[in-house]
Formats: structure tokens, C-alpha cells, sequence
């Protein structure tokens, strides 16, 4: 029995240990997530905010160059203050012209004024813009703008919207119709015009869902765009890898004035993208470029202005500085990958009979492979999202626009956020995709784990 109620008491003992430490391994990890919680809230602000903004707005058909669609409206609304800065004049116009005229016009114009009586009472009977109508009134008798959006506009039911925009439509037709001379033709004439006023002060809902998405489904300016971004990232990067892993490969050896060598490399990288643009541009210009010409001196080239004005040549001038200014960067980060491996293993190899392209391919390749890793997905997300260099250069003509020229246009040229928007979002799914295909592809993480 002794034996049996010391076992008892050992179990019991066992189990109230692994209860404290289970107990204190939680306390640790609630403890280990507060201390990233703000972290954590930084990256949700900084960069997933960003995202889920432009996502929401490209939902919507936003355009600022557009009245009422400079906003997102999810309801009907109406712009009382457009509304009330006409409502008067068209009712004082219509009852003037209605004692003015005679016979058939007379009766034209009656009919119109009685549309324009109902549907203005429907309107006004709409719960919150009745609840508006004397604030906003007493400001636009003022001639003061109303600067509060929760006052200026107005919330009102979808059928009594459709309504009032075929009313105000049937009325500006019936009365521009009407062909009259002498009395009632300035009021007719003005009730008309300001009746089109009327109908645009009321706000469809510009809710379009992934309708923006269908539309550049479509697009072949988008397509265009898209493809003109992933041959530049492709080839510039290509290029880059290479000319970058020989010159951090030549950068890491021994010898005299390496120090000046590491250092002058970087200059092109150095140089803000918009300057070395510029100066690149003033280089190839095909009357003044003196590059462009010293290649067409020594029939490097049939024409001087092919750099800039052609397709082609402005293909190879956008992905040559791209190259040549980025290069540094690819290097140098292949550099501190190269400078990690243990020169022993080349020293072993050496004695086991391993030739120079046996270590490279056997050693070197495999073991700077997690840097390549983080080099070229750098690289890539950065020349995906190449934009001063085109913009600069050639300004996404002739052929070379890419997805972020595109998009600049689309929103700041065009003025509509909303495709702007979801060209925004598109390239942000293309950035994410490519990232986890180079992880895919490379089959191996940062720290070089399997």
C-alpha cells in the first residue's frame, strides 16, 4: 500500500508541474504578444491600411473631376445645396411663363409646372430633407456656400430619386420642344436650363463593385501596360543578376585600390532615379545627346533619335540605365553574401582537385542562394513598380507604359480614384504573387532552410 500511495502521490505531483509549467509557458507567449503587439498594429496602420483604403475605393466609380462622384455614395442622395440655389428660379420662371403665354404652349407650360409642383412636394417631404431645408435655405439666401457635407446632403428613397430625375428630364425636353417668340420665351428658356440643374443635384449611388475590376479585364491599354512591366522587370533583372553576382565577385577579391573600386561602383546607385533620368535623357536626345551621336558617328546605331522617338530604342534605353543604375545595389548585396562563406571550403575543394566553375557552381551558387533570394525579390518589386525612369524618359509613350505610369495617369491625369484605385490593388496582388513565387520557385527562405 505504501508503494501504491507513493506512486499516487508522485502522479499527482507530476501533474500539478505540467499544470504550472503549461500555466507559465501561456503566461509567457500572452506576454511574448504584447511586447509585438505595437509591432503588430504599426504594419496593420503603415502598410495593410493603405491596401484595404485603395480596395474599398475601388469598389466605387470615384471621380474628382465629377460633382457627384466625388465622394462615395452608397445611397441616393440629393445636393441640397445645388437644389435650393435653383428650386426658386424655376418655380418663379414656370409661373411667370404660365400668365405669358397662350393657347397649346400655355398648356404645355402648366403641365410642366404641375410635374414639377408634385415631384418638388416629394422631395421636400423626404424625412431628412425636410429635417435640412430650413438651415440650408437660410445659408443660400446668403449667397454662402454650406461647407458641412452632413447638411449640404441629403439622404432620399431610390424611387423617389428615379422619379425626380425622369420628372426633371421630361421637363426640360417638353419645354425646350417648345418653339415661342416674344413673352414667356426667357422664362421657358431658363426654367429649362435650370431644370437640368435640378436633375443633377440628385446622387445616384456610384457602388459599382468589381466593376472596375471587369472593365480592365477588358482593357487593352491595361494589358498593354501590364505587359510592357513584366518585360522590363524580366530582362533588366536578368541582366542585373548577372553583372551583379561577377562584379561582387570581382569586388571580393584582393587587391590594390579596392577600397576606391567598392566605392565609385555605388555612384550610379547613389544618384536619385529622376537625375540620372534627366541626365540620361540630355545624353540619348537625338539633336543634342552626344552619346547618341558618338554611336551614330561610329554606326553603332542608323539614327540618332531612335534612343527616344522609336519603340525598340526606347525599350533598350529604359532597361540599359535601369541596368546601369542598379547594378551597384544587386552587387553590393551579393557582396555581403559572398563575404559569408567560409574560405575554407574553397581552400578543401582546391586540394580535392575542384576546379574555379566546379566551386562556383558546387559552393558558391548554393550557399549565397538565400541572398540571391532576398536580392532579387528587392529588385523585382522595385523595377515592378518602375515609374520615375519611364515617366522621365519618355512618359509611358511610344510604347513603353508601364502599369504605374498607367496608373499615375489614371488618377491624377484623368482624375478617377476609383480605376485608379484598382490598378493600385492589382499591383499590389502582382507584388505578393511574384514574392511567393520566388519563394516557391528558390525553394528556400532567408536564412537558407529547406
Amino acid at each position: 500500500m505504501g508503494v501504491v500511495n507513493m506512486k499516487a502521490e508522485l502522479e499527482v505531483k507530476n501533474e500539478v508541474k505540467y499544470k504550472n509549467k503549461k500555466k507559465n509557458t501561456l503566461s509567457e507567449q500572452r506576454r511574448a504578444y504584447l511586447m509585438i503587439a505595437p509591432s503588430i498594429i504599426i504594419i496593420v496602420v503603415v502598410a495593410l491600411y493603405p491596401v484595404f483604403k485603395s480596395f474599398w475605393y475601388s469598389l466605387f466609380d470615384l471621380r474628382l473631376n465629377h460633382p457627384t462622384k466625388d465622394s462615395t455614395h452608397l445611397n441616393y442622395k440629393i445636393d441640397l445645396e445645388r437644389y435650393f440655389n435653383n428650386y426658386d428660379l424655376v418655380s418663379g420662371a414656370l409661373k411667370r411663363a404660365v400668365s405669358e403665354t397662350t393657347g397649346e404652349t400655355k398648356d404645355k407650360v402648366m403641365e410642366a409646372n404641375k410635374k414639377f409642383l408634385d415631384i418638388s412636394n416629394t422631395i421636400l417631404s423626404e424625412k431628412e430633407v425636410a429635417s435640412k431645408e430650413k438651415k440650408v435655405r437660410e445659408i443660400v439666401f446668403k449667397f454662402q456656400p454650406v461647407e458641412n457635407d452632413k447638411l449640404k446632403f441629403a439622404k432620399i428613397s431610390k424611387s423617389t430619386a428615379e422619379n425626380a430625375i425622369q420628372t426633371y428630364s421630361d421637363i426640360m425636353n417638353s419645354l425646350s420642344s417648345l418653339t415661342i417668340e416674344g413673352d414667356g420665351k426667357k422664362d421657358i428658356e431658363k426654367a429649362a436650363g435650370l431644370s437640368e440643374e435640378l436633375r443633377d443635384s440628385i446622387i445616384k449611388p456610384n457602388f459599382v463593385g468589381f466593376g472596375n475590376y471587369k472593365y480592365y479585364a477588358k482593357d487593352k491599354s491595361f494589358w498593354s501596360s501590364l505587359g510592357n512591366t513584366f518585360y522590363f522587370t524580366l530582362i533588366s533583372v536578368a541582366i542585373e543578376l548577372t553583372l551583379g553576382i561577377l562584379v561582387a565577385m570581382i569586388m571580393n577579391k584582393t587587391f590594390k585600390g579596392r577600397g576606391v573600386v567598392r566605392a565609385a561602383i555605388l555612384i550610379p546607385w547613389a544618384i536619385p532615379t529622376v537625375v540620372s533620368a534627366k541626365m540620361w535623357k540630355f545624353l540619348l536626345d537625338g539633336q543634342f545627346g552626344i552619346v547618341a551621336h558618338l554611336l551614330q558617328k561610329f554606326h553603332l546605331v542608323n539614327d540618332a533619335g531612335w534612343f527616344l522617338s522609336t519603340h525598340s530604342g526606347a525599350a533598350f534605353s529604359i532597361i540599359s540605365i535601369d541596368v546601369w543604375k542598379t547594378t551597384p545595389y544587386m552587387a553590393l548585396m551579393l557582396l555581403a553574401g559572398l563575404q559569408s562563406i567560409d574560405t575554407t571550403l574553397y581552400e578543401a575543394s582546391a586540394v580535392d582537385g575542384a576546379t574555379k566553375p566546379q566551386q562556383f557552381f558546387k559552393i558558391t551558387l548554393p550557399l549565397l542562394k538565400p541572398t540571391i533570394l532576398v536580392s532579387l525579390l528587392f529588385r523585382t518589386l522595385d523595377a515592378f513598380r518602375m515609374f520615375d525612369l519611364v515617366f522621365v524618359l519618355t512618359g509611358g509613350g511610344k510604347g513603353t507604359e508601364t502599369i504605374s505610369t498607367y496608373a499615375y495617369k489614371t488618377m491624377f491625369a484623368q482624375m478617377e480614384f476609383g480605376r485608379g484605385s484598382t490598378l493600385s490593388v492589382i499591383v499590389f496582388i502582382c507584388v505578393a504573387l511574384i514574392s511567393i513565387a520566388y519563394i516557391k520557385i528558390l525553394d528556400t527562405d532567408i536564412t537558407g532552410k529547406r
